[in-house]
């Protein structure tokens, strides 16, 4: 599967006064009408416990120019995402209150509606809530052959 390219994204969810994020590359649009959309997290992690217990989060679909961000999320053992984010333009979610990455291709907020175990992996089908930003002029990060890349190189 590291022949096919995938966009990379950033997830966050907030839980209580703690905020959780990791970089993904298995998050895609499912539906139109109704809006939705899936992602795919290891079920060893602490980020998919959370995402058990609370059914609202955000994905920041990063641009070619976020590597270090992806990189950031992408790390064992890393801190809180407000730690992550320090010093990168972003905001909290109106439907949310995640965590949004500024200056990326797109960020969504969305509401899981369905839970699917699948292997050593857990989905979350969701519904989008919202669309913070959209930002079509900027080239979107992907990540083929286990590096990422510009999706204009």
């Amino acid at each position: 599967m590291a022949q096919l390219a995938a966009g990379v994204a950033v997830v966050t969810v907030r839980d209580g006064r703690d905020d959780l994020g990791a970089t993904v590359s298995a998050l895609m649009s499912v539906s139109l009408e109704p809006p939705l959309v899936l992602v795919s997290l290891a079920s060893a992690g602490y980020l998919n416990e959370v995402f058990l217990r609370q059914d609202r989060w955000a994905a920041s679909l990063l641009s070619s120019e976020q590597a270090a961000i992806a990189s950031r999320f992408a790390t064992p053992g890393r801190p809180s995402a407000r730690l992550l984010v320090a010093g990168t333009p972003h905001h909290r979610g109106e439907q949310t209150g995640a965590l949004i990455i500024e200056n990326g291709v797109a960020a969504l907020e969305a509401e899981t509606t369905k839970v699917i175990s699948a292997g050593d992996h857990t989905l979350y089908l969701a519904t989008v809530l919202s669309v913070p930003y959209i930002g079509s002029a900027r080239h979107p990060l992907v990540r083929l052959r286990g590096r990422y890349r510009s999706s204009s190189s």
